[in-house]
């Protein structure tokens, strides 16, 4: 079958490719489901750390692999103990970028309604990140949120945010994604945090959550710095080491949060507040293109990441 996999070229570089004879899904057995995917979604962040051989990328000598977890794709096939789905169903699941997955209908997955539009679907395991942060967050109505990187991440986290009743700021040193954040406008103010820009927008002790997203290092201190009085700093995955000066937010007594992956709840509350417009995912969505051209796109993320946004592949 088709997918898409990262192999080590002969100059030592990584690269992602679509091959032809990958191979195939097995048929599904007990509870489990057969799909053909329809879309896949480029998970950004995690996508480039395994194309740089970064810090939980695949192991040269397990090379080539497939990675991602960003798939829509349409029942085809039922176990003889399937009782949630049935043939016909399209789904989101945590699946990789193949052209047929086999997964248990109790996997990290979603049945799509109808209004949801198919291939923003296919970026709901990024916005379940969000969804999955915001919730560790524990947001409260009237709080102030500042969500530290307005890549695609961190424009659904700040629609998250404002959608349980935070006043949210958004920063990020790219003027075209503080655009983007403004034409949203789920935050009420977004800011350029190069330069002077943090020191002019983020008084110490001013917000009750602090949502790091962007993950830049050496920053530790300044947010904390910034979390009020038994605030909460809450620091995605993917990082290597977090060093950070304990006094920094001993007398506020500091609550510093590591945020995982996502589950089956961030799902369903995405689902819903997505179907009620509540966030919106189609602003973000860059380029819808056809799995025949991913090795270009794969190129640019590799070399260029801040030139691709939202990216799904048609199959």
């Amino acid at each position: 079958m088709r997918a898409l996999v990262t192999r080590m070229r002969p100059d030592g570089r990584r690269e992602k490719l679509l091959v032809h004879d990958w191979p195939d899904a097995p048929h599904p057995a007990g509870n489990q489901v057969r799909t053909r995917t329809l879309y896949s979604g480029i998970t950004n962040g995690t996508e480039r750390n395994d194309l740089l051989g970064g810090n939980y990328a695949t192991p040269d000598d397990r090379l080539p692999a497939g990675w991602g977890y960003q798939n829509v794709g349409e029942v085809i096939e039922c176990g003889p103990d399937c009782r949630r789905l049935a043939v016909g169903d399209v789904i989101y699941s945590s699946a990789g970028h193949d052209e047929f997955t086999t997964v248990a209908e109790d996997w990290l997955l979603v049945k799509l309604p109808p209004e949801i539009d198919r291939r923003e679907a296919a970026l709901f395991g990024m916005a379940s990140v969000a969804m999955h942060t915001c919730r560790n967050a524990d947001l409260r109505m009237g709080e102030r949120a500042l969500v530290v990187g307005a890549g695609f991440i961190g424009q659904v986290a700040a629609q998250i945010a404002a959608a349980m009743g935070a006043r949210v700021g958004i920063c990020d040193i790219d003027e075209q994604r503080l655009d983007k954040a403004r034409e949203i406008g789920a935050a009420d103010c977004a800011f350029n945090s190069g330069g002077d820009g943090w020191a002019a927008n983020v008084p110490s002790a001013s917000f009750d959550a602090v949502i790091d997203l962007a993950g830049v290092p050496g920053m530790e201190d300044r947010l904390i710095e910034a979390a009020a009085m038994r605030g909460r700093v809450l620091l995605i995955a993917g990082r290597h080491k977090v060093e950070y000066t304990f006094n920094t937010g001993q007398g506020r007594e500091i609550v510093i949060k590591q945020n995982s992956h996502f589950d089956n709840g961030d799902l369903a509350m995405l689902c819903g507040l997505v179907a009620r417009g509540a966030v919106r995912i189609q602003p973000l969505l860059q380029r819808v293109a056809p799995v025949a051209e991913a090795a270009g796109i794969y190129d640019t993320l590799r070399d260029d990441p801040n030139q691709l946004g939202g990216t799904v592949f048609e199959w």
